[in-house]
């Protein structure tokens, strides 16, 4: 009872881990919890899974995985010596062994071997590591899966199939004496190999070019074509076994000589430190933060117009979803950014829910009510909304103009943009970002060189690194927070060090001082312009945007007055006298003279020609205007006739008669069946309510401690059910249960097995069989039995159950010793 049998399985050594530590393990890999297993038994079998292997090594570090390598071609089992071996070298090389790289490797060894542990990816104690065997089988090396570490199979596996007498030959030509079979032989040449006095006297002897031959294969790949007339340096090292066929045409170098050649080490460069993020520039914190207000502003003042843009009733969505290319290039063009920024930003509304699907026949993309109340909030508390949707948005705008595994191209708001790891990334981006001092930009190349060795199998790409999908969205990171005035001129601002440690409402509370207040007023000028300095208040900018159109935008925005405007502030319903009195009220200088005339002149045509539907029909008191629009050319399209002196018939529609008219220099107005005026106000088409895309989960989320903790407590109980020890069948009811299967007793039996557990309180061991059909064992304690019922608390459960009799399959006493 004093020693500690060490574990024979995965199982028994998960079994012998107190709670915290299977609560540590079902932390690391939630996918195990789902279902929580029965048993300690079946958490094993789920834990060694090729699919939930591969996921545990998707999230190990490049050393963790290095070690988990080094496991994987070391002899199962391994000593821990043998480990760091792999891992150091044997120290009898010729002076390459770095002694710091040794002692970092010897100081982070046990860190990555307890990391390996706690994911149940090895087991064993220190003396008798094991790697998982469904890893083992993952990382070894094979012809069709060769290892990161460039070993190739070992003598045995090399050798498997050769005929005897071709062993034989072998020992022959390395001098070593002939044996009475295969395996002793294959034991001899491993031997010889794994011997450095003995393979270094052997080596003495190789030629120079087989020498090179070996240089050239020691650190992989180990494979090599041959032709059927070898070259005499691969002759002699065929010959001594230094490389043993594969096929007719390729040959091998086997393991065991390979780490001879490279003096025991498993990798060329072990990696146990992760790469450190040097500065790359150092900028004065409050320039940083006034630089990201500065940027935060320009990025509300672009969803602001964006959606002002689809106010209306925004762009069709393509029957395959998404945005079409033309209508993305427009976007851009009235955005003045790129197409991939354009992306950026109508991605960022989606996803924080501003623009969505108006879900009608002719689906369009518009404004949902959400954005409305969005609008209305302050401007530090947009800009935090903004930041914590890109913050958990799986949708990758980056991805935008690329195609995917079919080769169809990749849309804006297009259904196959959504990357899991995205908000993984773009969170420990800005982590490494605020683990350097304020004002600190990091260097780009180092970030992405720890970003990859923290997660070296995540979508790695060995030919080219940089193309791997996690380095892509660290740029990608870099560049949209730069956009977002998550950072300033390369550097993490105080309110996105605030957003990403204490919240929204710090985060707020840093932004405010910083953005400029809105303005009340403009500056008219004579050239037909009006000059915003800065920000202006809502009611202000929407009237102005109405009235003019945007010329130019940056510091101080530029807006122009043409006809056209003034013409569109008059369908709205504004009169030239409201028009007048805006500009007073709102301009610090004097209304300009040219601006009034060309309000007056435009008002003063405005309506003196109507448009109904007929089709559609023009309707004007003058009847020298009507002759006039008929001899123009520009009007043949139109397929005009007169119907009376006053009136004219289309076969056009209303709207591209106006449209049409307007173009040749006319200012008409639409007019309803009674022959009022229709007011056309600036946009209302909104989408029913809408919820904001919902990121799509990178696995199973990770577990609270309130479901761990019942999951374990489940999970011991279900142990305890499955490895109770049973009475003897002879010495208790007549029947027989065989191990593993159900208990079976009569009912007679079951009854008075329960009633007399429930008179001395003990613990019986039971089969039931649900109203599902579905077959369970329990271990419960009867308390009263009573009704065809019997009412007991469940050790499987952890909690006071009732069972109907008739349930039961049969009942089965616990051997004294193993009531616990």
């Amino acid at each position: 009872m004093g020693t500690t049998t060490p574990p024979r399985t995965l199982a028994e050594a998960l079994r012998a881990r107190g709670d915290e530590s299977l609560a540590g393990l079902l932390r690391a890999r939630p996918d195990l919890l789902n279902p929580v297993p029965n048993d300690i038994t079946q958490l094993a079998t789920r834990a060694g899974t090729r699919a939930s292997v591969v996921r545990a090594l998707e999230h190990l570090d490049r050393f963790a995985l290095q070690t988990a390598e080094a496991l994987a071609v070391a002899p199962d089992p391994a000593p821990y010596d043998t480990l760091l071996s792999l891992l150091t070298g044997d120290g009898l090389d010729d002076g390459d062994q770095r002694d710091d790289a040794g002692a970092a490797v010897t100081a982070a060894l046990p860190g990555a071997l307890a990391t390996l542990r706690e994911q149940a990816l090895v087991w064993g104690e220190d003396d008798r590591l094991r790697l998982v065997r469904t890893a083992r089988e993952l990382l070894a090396p094979s012809p069709q899966h060769p290892s990161p570490t460039g070993l190739g199979p070992t003598v045995a596996e090399a050798t498997a199939g050769m005929s005897p007498g071709r062993l034989q030959e072998i020992l022959a030509a390395t001098g070593l004496p002939a044996t009475h079979d295969p395996v002793s032989a294959v034991a001899a040449l491993s031997a010889l190999f794994t011997d450095r006095t003995r393979m270094a006297e052997l080596l003495d002897t190789a030629p120079v070019e087989a020498l090179s031959v070996l240089d050239r294969l020691v650190w992989g790949p180990p494979y090599g074509e041959v032709t059927p007339n070898p070259t005499p340096p691969v002759k002699w090292l065929r010959d001594r076994g230094l490389l043993l066929p594969v096929s007719t045409r390729t040959v091998v170098l086997p393991r065991e000589a390979a780490l001879h050649l490279r003096a025991g080490r498993a990798h060329r460069v072990p990696e146990p430190v992760p790469p450190v993020v040097p500065a790359a520039a150092e900028r004065d914190p409050q320039a940083v933060d006034r630089a990201a207000a500065g940027q935060a502003f320009t990025a509300l003042s672009t969803v602001e117009e964006l959606l002002k843009l689809w106010n209306g009733g925004g762009p069709a969505i393509l029957r395959a979803g998404g945005l079409s290319v033309r209508e993305l290039k427009r976007a851009a063009t009235a955005l003045d950014v790129s197409e991939p920024i354009a992306a950026f930003w109508i991605e960022l509304a989606y996803g924080a829910g501003l623009l969505a699907s108006d879900g009608e026949t002719d689906e369009r993309y518009a404004p949902t009510p959400a954005s409305d109340e969005w609008l209305d909030l302050s401007a530090e508390d947009r800009w935090t909304h903004l930041a914590t949707a890109w913050l958990a948005a799986t949708r990758t705008p980056g991805l935008v103009g690329g195609q995917d595994a079919k080769g169809r191209a990749l849309s804006a708001l297009g259904p196959e943009l959504d990357r899991s790891a995205a908000p993984d990334v773009r969170r420990r981006v800005l982590a490494l970002f605020a683990e350097l001092p304020p004002g600190t930009a990091p260097e780009t190349e180092s970030l992405l060189r720890r970003l990859r060795w923290e997660r070296p199998l995540r979508g790695a790409a060995p030919a080219a690194e940089s193309a791997d999908l996690r380095s892509r969205l660290a740029l990608w990171t870099l560049n949209e927070a730069e956009l977002l005035g998550i950072t300033g001129r390369g550097a993490l601002s105080a309110q996105a060090r605030a957003l990403l440690d204490e919240g929204e409402g710090t985060a707020a509370a840093r932004l405010a001082p910083l953005l400029p207040d809105p303005l009340d007023h403009v500056l008219l000028q004579a050239d037909l312009t009006a000059v915003a300095p800065g920000p202006l208040e809502r009611p202000l900018a929407d009237t102005l945007s109405v009235l003019a159109d945007v010329e130019s935008k940056g510091g101080a925005t530029v807006y122009r007055f043409t006809p056209g405007s003034v013409r569109r502030a008059l369908d709205a319903g504004q009169a030239a006298a409201d028009l007048h009195a805006f500009l007073a009220a709102h301009s610090r200088t004097p209304v300009p003279q040219p601006l009034s005339y060309l309000i007056d002149d435009v008002a003063r045509r405005h309506g003196h020609l109507r448009i109904g539907a007929a089709s559609a029909y023009v309707r004007c008191d003058d009847k020298a205007v009507l002759n006039e629009i008929l001899a123009d050319r520009r009007s043949t399209g139109l397929r005009l006739r007169r119907l009376a002196p006053t009136v004219l018939a289309s076969q056009a529609d209303p709207g591209s008669l106006l449209e049409a008219l307007r173009d040749m220099g006319y200012a008409p107005a639409a007019e309803s069946a009674e022959g009022d005026v229709l007011i056309t106000r600036a946009g209302a088409r909104r989408t029913p309510p809408r919820t904001p895309p919902v990121p799509v989960p990178e696995g199973p989320p990770v577990p609270d401690g309130t479901l761990l903790g019942a999951a374990v407590r489940a999970i011991r109980a279900g142990d305890t059910a499955a490895t109770v020890v049973r009475k003897d069948p002879s010495d208790g009811p007549s029947s027989t249960t065989p191990s593993g299967a159900l208990p079976r007793t009569t009912p007679a039996e079951t009854l008075a097995t329960v009633q007399a557990a429930a008179m001395t309180g003990s613990t019986v061991w039971i089969g039931y069989v649900n109203a599902d059909g579905a077959a369970s064992q329990r271990v419960i304690a009867p308390v009263r039995v009573e009704g065809g019922f019997v009412t007991a608390y469940d050790h499987t459960a952890d909690e006071v159950r009732t069972y109907p009799l008739h349930r039961i399959t049969g009942v089965a006493e616990l051997a004294e010793d193993g009531k616990g």
